[in-house]
């Protein structure tokens, strides 16, 4: 009973009705668009909650990511859209594995449920999308030859997980605004496959929240940041 209120007071009341009203949406429309896979009921809430984490700057949302990552990977691959698979098994995953153990490095003032969030110099910045045009140009051909379902939306999911995998690595405040644009993508990757089997638009409203939980990861990162900024200052 103690360590639940540890909890809920670690969270805002903000964070809590985000969390509560995510977790709803992601049920209700599996009950009603689905009601038979439950193994993308649990990638879901799993997804879900690694986002609020996240949003906090806590290395366990990193780590709820790479069960994520995993469970998504196959769902991806029951699709087909192996763009989705690969990306999640082969970049996502070990990134999320990498930056699980960065953040713990680099706890902010000794709080490990924090970490010190980090700007990116210029150099970085070059690196950062030299990098991304080449992992992009790379994965358009890997998924071509694998006749990836929706080529060019699978295409860009890479290219924008890319980014929000970098970013997070590197513990950048602008990882969540790339993730945020990564699920537009996957919002309309997954509309594309709900025509085929409308059990699928469970994955879409799950993609929404999750967008909603980026929205406001990047605006509290932004927060972190300020805050710590003046604390040095």
């Amino acid at each position: 009973m103690t360590k639940l209120k540890t909890w809920i007071n670690y969270f805002s009341k903000t964070e809590i009705v985000l969390w509560c009203c995510s977790v709803i949406l992601i049920v209700l429309s599996f009950c009603i668009f689905d009601h038979e896979n439950y193994f993308t009921l649990l990638a879901s809430l799993i997804g879900v909650t690694s986002l609020i984490f996240n949003a906090k700057g806590n290395p366990l949302g990193q780590l709820l990511m790479i069960i994520f990552s995993l469970l998504y990977g196959m769902i991806s691959f029951m699709f087909s859209y192996y763009g989705e698979m690969l990306t999640y098994l082969g970049m996502t995953l070990p990134m999320a594995v990498f930056s699980f153990i960065t953040w713990l490095k680099n706890p902010y003032n000794g709080n490990k449920a924090e970490v010190e969030v980090n700007d990116l110099d210029k150099n970085e910045i070059i690196v950062m999308c030299m990098c991304t045009i080449l992992v992009t140009i790379v994965f358009y051909f890997i998924l071509d030859v694998f006749q990836t379902a929706n080529l060019i939306p699978s295409t860009l999911s890479v290219t924008t997980s890319f980014l929000a995998v970098y970013l997070t690595f590197k513990r950048s405040s602008f990882y969540a605004a790339a993730y945020a644009g990564n699920d537009i993508v996957l919002i309309i990757l997954w509309c594309l496959a709900s025509i085929d089997d409308m059990k699928y638009f469970s994955v879409v409203v799950c993609f929404i929240a999750f967008f909603i939980n980026d929205v406001y990861g990047f605006a509290n990162w932004q927060k972190m940041k300020k805050r710590q900024t003046a604390n040095e200052n």
